[in-house]
Parts: C-alpha cells; structure tokens; sequence
C-alpha cells in the first residue's frame, strides 16, 4: 500500500467515526444524560457525618435561630419549638428528627414541556445555572458591563440548546429594571420564555409572589394545572447566617409554599465570616439553618417539596475575598452533598463556579474541580454549575456554553466504570491477540461502543498540532463566540404563544421587546 492510499485510507476511517458520532443516540443509550446517580466519593466518614449531625442538633436545641417574622414564629412554635426571651426560636432534638422522618423525599422538579424533569430521589445528579451575577462578561473587550433582562433571556435561550445543562435558575439580576416587582416579574417572563427546562427564580418582597404566580399560572394554562407540575421554584436565602432567620425572604417562603412551589432553603454562609472558618464547622452550622428550615417549611405546609440547600462559601482569609473556585469550596460541597445523603433528603449546593474574571485556564481548572465532585458526592442539584465568574459577580455566556463541554466529561466520571463480563472483554482479548490483527481499532466492538461510553467534546480541540494548524488554528473561546451568536440569531423554542404574550403583556409591564 502506497502513501496516498494509506492516507485516504486513514482519513476515510476518520470521516466514518465523525459520522458515526453526529448519529443522534436514543436517549437511553446516552453516554451522560441528567439524573446519573453518584455517591462514589465519601470526604467524610459515617463517624464523621453523625458528629455533624449531632452537633448540628445541639446548635439548633440551644443557640437556636433570631429574627423570625411573627408568622414564622406562629408557625414553628405551633410545631413544637420554644421562643426564648432572647427572641430566639430554639428547636428541640425530637422534633427535628421527627421531621427529617416526614419530610418529602419524592421530589420532582418539572419543565415546562415534560421533557426534562428532574427526580431529585437518591442521589440522582443535576447540573444547572443559578447566582445573581451584577455583570457580564464581554470576552473580546475583557471587560464587564451591568446584566440586563436580555442578557438573562438569552442565557436561557442558550440553555435550552445545551444537553448537559439541566435547569436554570436565574444566573444573574436585571439591573435595567429599577423596580422591584418589575424586575421579580421579568425575571420569570425573561426565563420562562427562553427555555423549557425548569426555572428558579427569587422574590424580593413578600407582596411580589401573589402577581408572579398569576403569570405563572397564566403561562401552565391554570393555577391547577402549575400545582400538578410546577416548572418554577422559588430560591429562597431564608437565613442570614449566622443563624439568624431573614425575616423578609420567609415570608416569601411561606407565600410560595401556600402558593404550590417548591422551594429552595439556601444557607450561604461565609467560612470565616458568617460561619466557622473550619470546613466541618461551616458545614454544620449550614446543617442546622437548613434543618431548621424543613422545620419551618413543614410547619407551614406538611410534606412541602424542599430542596436541603446547604451552600456554605470558602473565603480567602489573606483577603476576605470569596474563593468559590478554590479546592476547600470543592470540599464544602462534598461534604454537605454527604449529610444529604444521610438524611436522604434532596439536596443542592454550589459548585462550577470560578474566581477567574474571564474563560481561562484558571476557570477551567476551578470549575471541572467543584463539579466533579459535587457530581461524585452525589449532589441532587448542582447549582452555579456554569457560567460564573469573578466569584460570582460576572456571568458569562462563552463559558456557559464551554461549561456545556466542561459538564459532560464531569458527568462521564460520575457513571463511573461498569465492570462486567462484556465490559472485562477477555474474548476480546483473546481474538485480537491470537491471530486477530493484534489491535482493537475498527473492531466491531468497539465501534458498538464509541458513542455509549465516550463523551466527546464539542468544543475541545483534540487534533494534533499539524491539524490545529490547518484548520486555521481554531480558538475555543471564539468557537463559543460563534456558537453564541448562531443560538441568539434564532427564535427561542420556548417563546410563548403569540396570544399568551399578549395577555401577559397587556397585564404586565414586560421589558423585553416583542
């Protein structure tokens, strides 16, 4: 065989591979997909978890919580616990643990169109959005600039087109809505109507969730129909750590949950400033606010659907400056991922997110360390997973859709390595190695299995340095540029009938143009 005939050869069985990986998989048949179960990776011991635990019990039977609003205080000694002359709610160690009992465990949180809910039972894993970023990336200027409510409609219209992206709660405010109800109200217009996939959303104000919920209900067809499947929750920053209750946001709570939406208890907590600069003493104190929590919630409405949000925070202590990229915010998330576990209570935490003011090797580094992690600890809901910077003041929509990559060689290691007789491949080995070609290119079992258990990137360049060159010697952060632009010069899928929009529209005063 001659030179030429070798190259064709060579560049032929490339061309059938690339072939071969463009053919779309049944679902089923998916290297990834949303909802793979992890727990592999234990960063703490069982003796380890139920110190936490205990302690967690102790902080919530004698320290106790401040601030609840009078509601919350109605509600929670109604339940069983103590206002002491402190002001502060006490919670005793029974009927806490009578809740964890209680609490609901079957918890789904739909889409809008039925194709993407997500099952947080066990430890099924889900990568998504979330923050509330004050500014955008612009990568070509290396600069930032204020979000908009347009820049959060087209991150859910990139969402929407990105596999390994599997919810979205809001990444960033609308700071060109000066108004609050305005801006809680665009924000779910914004989002609703740029993806299918399950959206999360905050209020600011009690009073802004009986009109969100009319367009809500507008946007299910009936308040009835919201209830059976409920496509927005509600993230909810309960506390203000250190434990303390944050009066505002719970009654907010208690208005989402009478109103049928799931709600997020989310503790953030600063380890070193508004919580214990140790890692086991920042996650128990997350612990016990999220407990108290539950407490709360299903005090309100039993069996309410919860998400157990511990998202404790690393700091830099040379600095004060949040280090959300850092190994120790890794660590934070495992370990609250564990208690999770331990209570078998659908969880969420932080993770993906990176310090790095832009897309870079810094990003890429502090970003796939979190997520693998929260994905091996097997972390219900992954929030915060793509597309954060600057420690959580930038968002950006290259590294969202780099992240899209980034996601699904995190998710490859959370399916883990299946051993089987097919998969320990003895007659394989055997026919290849006597008389067979002596190699296991181009074999029929290999070809099976080249789309089922590989993730190739989308982005990720893999060629060799002579064909880097000749392709023009492609960058992969203008490769997301050009995907951006290619997602955003379309319509959004999930854009609302036409007659829909203009009901919403003539109720409310949408900042988006037509």
């Amino acid at each position: 065989m001659n030179d030429q005939s070798r190259n064709t050869s060579r560049s032929g069985g490339r061309a059938a591979r690339r072939a071969a990986r463009a053919t779309a998989l049944p679902e089923h048949l998916r290297p990834v997909r949303p909802g793979m179960e992890g727990g592999v990776l234990n960063v703490l011991t069982q003796a380890q978890i139920e110190c936490i635990h205990e302690a967690a019990l102790t902080a919530l039977e004698t320290i106790g919580l401040a601030d609840a609003p009078q509601s919350g205080i109605d509600y929670l000694v109604g339940a069983g616990c103590t206002l002491g002359d402190d002001g502060r709610i006490r919670f005793p160690r029974a009927l806490v643990e009578d809740t964890i009992a209680k609490a609901n465990r079957n918890v789904t949180l739909y889409s809008r169109d039925g194709k993407t809910d997500l099952d947080l039972t066990g430890t099924k894993v889900h990568y998504g959005t979330a923050g509330a970023a004050v500014s955008m990336v612009d990568v070509h200027g290396r600069e930032y600039r204020d979000s908009t409510v347009q820049d959060l409609h087209d991150a859910a219209r990139i969402c929407q087109q990105l596999d390994n992206i599997h919810f979205v709660q809001r990444p960033m405010v609308c700071r060109d809505i000066a108004d609050n109800l305005e801006m809680d109200l665009n924000t779910i217009y914004a989002s609703c109507s740029g993806t299918f996939k399950h959206v999360g959303t905050s209020f600011t104000e009690p009073s802004h969730v009986a009109p969100a919920m009319e367009m809500i209900y507008m946007i299910a067809g009936g308040e009835d129909k919201y209830r059976e499947r409920p496509f927005v929750s509600n993230s909810n920053c309960f506390v203000v750590p250190p434990m303390k209750f944050a009066t505002e946001s719970c009654e907010v709570m208690e208005e989402c949950i009478k109103a049928g939406m799931p709600v997020l208890l989310l503790s953030a907590g600063m380890a070193g400033a508004t919580a214990p600069s140790t890692i086991a003493g920042a996650i128990t104190q997350a612990t016990a606010e999220c407990l108290a929590g539950l407490v709360y919630a299903n005090a309100v409405s039993p069996g309410a659907p919860a998400v157990f949000g511990t998202w404790p925070f690393g700091l830099d202590l040379r600095t004060g400056a949040m280090s959300i990229g850092s190994g120790e915010q890794a660590l934070l998330t495992a370990g609250c991922a564990q208690m999770h576990r331990f209570y078998d209570l659908p969880g969420g935490a932080a993770a993906g997110a990176s310090d790095s003011k832009l897309p870079d090797m810094q990003a890429g580094w502090e970003q796939m360390c979190s997520n693998v992690m929260a994905g091996l600890s097997g972390l219900n809901m992954v929030y915060e997973a793509a597309g954060m910077h600057a420690s959580l003041l930038g968002f950006c929509f290259e590294s969202l859709i780099l992240s899209d990559d980034l996601i699904g060689q995190a998710q490859r290691c959370v399916r883990g390595i299946e051993v089987t007789d097919e998969t320990l491949a003895l007659d394989q080995i055997a026919s290849v190695c006597m008389g067979g070609p002596g190699h296991y290119l181009g074999t029929d079992a290999t070809l099976s299995r080249m789309q089922a258990d590989y993730v190739y990137p989308t982005f990720g360049d893999r060629s060799s340095p002579k064909e880097w060159v000749e392709l023009g010697k492609p960058d992969l952060v203008e490769k997301a540029v050009a995907r951006k632009n290619e997602i955003l010069s379309t319509p959004s899928e999930a854009r609302f009938d036409p007659l829909l929009d203009a009901e919403i529209r003539e109720k409310f005063n949408i900042h988006l143009p037509l």
